[in-house]
């Protein structure tokens, strides 16, 4: 009943490409752009036992700590599984969720009357209620502020819709029929992956199958502990801050102390800030993804499985009542970018004090806002100006990328389309282009950050979520320069400049709005930098003569270089 390597790596292909499968169902049939364009979902496989084997096409951040959502539908309906079953689940507290607006629909797979396996798909719905429009409260002080909390229930039972279920979910939401269509294209995609994994386990039969999963998931727990044991003992404190609870400036730390022992990594978050009154707090299952997240990306071998198996070389500690383990009804709406962007950086630079060479810089915090407007005489919309996306720190032998969507989805969550954007939101976007004199300067620089320039052709209600704009986040590492902060500008027909906050919301007419988004942190030593990429930089436009002379000491005239 053994597997060697190489049926370990076809099992493991198929599954990841399973996966993948549910993905292009889920981009081409879903109504929202937010996972037709910009991808915030995640389809995943998980065992009967509860854990992830498969998390190929998503968001890391969607998937590290899935298995929280897994385990609470055992333990919610333990004996009550069977064929044609379909579950809906988000909460934090109750359901293993990260945030509310992340719906998670569950499908288990069966074998010869035997559970096998889960086909799952995580998607962040366009608006699920709450006191603002899209389900970002910057004002939400406890949960309930946030929208609608769903426990684990039966969507679908014995393959029968619950009626009364799906007429809630529309209930509350604002924009009711795209997420009509956005449900049936998860279920969809969940069904097709039920489909291709019958397959699969029809060959092997239900405890062949079973054991299959197991033994992946065991190879991804082998092959963690290997690349932990190529770290040198020892204990690795660091810390990343945020200067804001969202209501006033103030510190708030979140703190690691990370322990090499051998093959395996402790992360204790003891003596992070108590819990805050805004709603970046971090449940545990987003604090454990997280941390999952900055440790496998810090590992970064593409050999290393990301799966369930590999979280269990990890033990995590985050104390109930902080900022990394927030105690109900504290609200948690934006843990998944904030709050486990500042775990990542702590991981990080604990990771880099064990290897400098693998030290990354630290990626711009986001600055952007989002704007909605639910008036129908002048056109019920929503939308996320993700545009404004950050710049990536750098790494050794790279340099950061320009424009990337946030740290938690490692590139994952796509930039939209800007003509079709135009065609379906009243905007028209001016400008999109590269920042200058922004990156972090290094041996290797951060990435650059935006510059977006858009009107917004109707009045709107604009909602803000400044992480980056008060202070440098994208920090240096091993030498290297921080990035520039996030800037964001409304400018009225009048040609007055509106006064924004960092976070919050604010109603305007038709406006300008302009966002430079936070810059990437470098690497090493500016004045190592390889002459011929600071000739490119110059050529390109992202930094400027003086600022190639000042900060990598470039002494040569124009007309002299390569």
């Amino acid at each position: 009943m053994s597997f060697d390597a190489v049926q370990l790596a076809l099992i493991q292909k198929q599954l990841d490409h399973v996966s993948r499968q549910m993905g292009w169902v889920m981009v081409k049939t879903a109504r929202s752009p937010i996972f037709s364009q910009s991808h915030d979902f995640s389809c995943f496989v998980g065992s009967a036992e509860g854990e992830v084997v498969a998390q190929a096409d998503g968001l890391p951040i969607h998937t590290g700590g899935a298995g929280f959502a897994l385990r609470a539908v055992l333990n919610r309906f333990a004996g009550n599984i069977a064929p044609g079953d379909v579950f809906i689940l988000s909460d934090p507290y109750v359901a293993g969720g990260n945030h509310l607006p992340d719906w998670t629909i569950v499908r288990p797979v069966f074998c010869s009357g035997t559970l096998v396996a889960f086909t799952c798909n995580r998607a962040h719905q366009s608006d699920i209620g709450g006191g603002a429009v899209g389900s970002y409260n910057t004002s939400a002080t406890e949960i309930f502020h946030e929208g609608i909390r769903l426990p684990v229930l039966k969507l679908i039972e014995a393959g029968v819709t619950r009626q009364d279920v799906w007429e809630l979910l529309l209930l509350n939401s604002r924009y009711p029929e795209p997420m009509d269509g956005d449900l049936r294209a998860m279920l969809g995609a969940v069904a097709i992956g039920a489909q291709r994994l019958q397959k699969l386990f029809d060959e092997l039969g239900a405890d062949r199958s079973r054991l299959a999963l197991e033994a992946v998931l065991a190879h991804a727990d082998r092959m963690m502990r290997e690349a932990i044991g190529q770290l040198p003992d020892g204990v690795y404190e660091a810390e990343d801050v945020s200067d804001n609870d969202c209501f006033e400036a103030v510190s708030v730390p979140v703190k690691v102390k990370l322990t090499v022992r051998g093959n395996k990594i402790t992360l204790d978050f003891t003596g992070s800030h108590p819990q805050i009154k805004s709603f970046k707090n971090s449940s545990l299952a987003n604090t454990t993804s997280a941390a999952f997240v900055g440790v496998m990306s810090f590992l970064g071998s593409a050999a290393l499985p990301r799966n369930g198996g590999a979280l269990r070389a990890l033990e995590i500690i985050a104390p109930e009542g902080t900022v990394v383990n927030a105690r109900a009804p504290a609200p948690v709406t934006m843990c998944t970018m904030f709050p486990a962007a500042d775990i990542i950086n702590a991981c990080w630079r604990a990771l880099a004090q064990a290897d400098p060479q693998r030290a990354s810089g630290s990626w711009g915090k986001c600055s952007y806002c989002s704007t909605s407007n639910s008036d129908l005489s002048h056109g019920k919309f929503g939308i996320s100006h993700w545009f404004g996306s950050s710049g990536a720190g750098a790494v050794f032998g790279r340099d950061g990328f320009n424009v990337m969507s946030q740290v938690v989805s490692m590139g994952g969550l796509a930039l939209p389309n800007v003509e079709n954007y135009e065609q379906i939101y009243p905007i028209h976007v001016h400008s999109y282009e590269f920042r200058k004199n922004s990156a972090g300067a290094g041996q290797f620089r951060g990435g650059t950050g935006a510059t977006y320039v858009v009107d917004v052709m109707a009045p709107g209600s604009y909602n803000f979520t400044g992480e980056g704009i008060r202070t440098p986040s994208g920090l240096g590492v091993n030498g290297g320069c921080d990035g520039s902060k996030g800037e964001l500008f409304i400018k009225l027909d009048s040609g007055e400049v509106a006064d924004t906050p960092q976070y919050g919301e604010r109603d305007f007419p038709p406006a300008r709005l302009t966002i430079q988004s936070s810059a990437g942190g470098g690497w090493g030593d500016p004045r190592k930098r390889d002459r011929a990429a600071v000739h490119r930089d110059l050529d390109d436009g992202v930094i400027s003569l003086d600022h190639a002379r000042s900060l990598y000491g470039y002494a040569e005239q124009p007309d002299k270089r390569m």
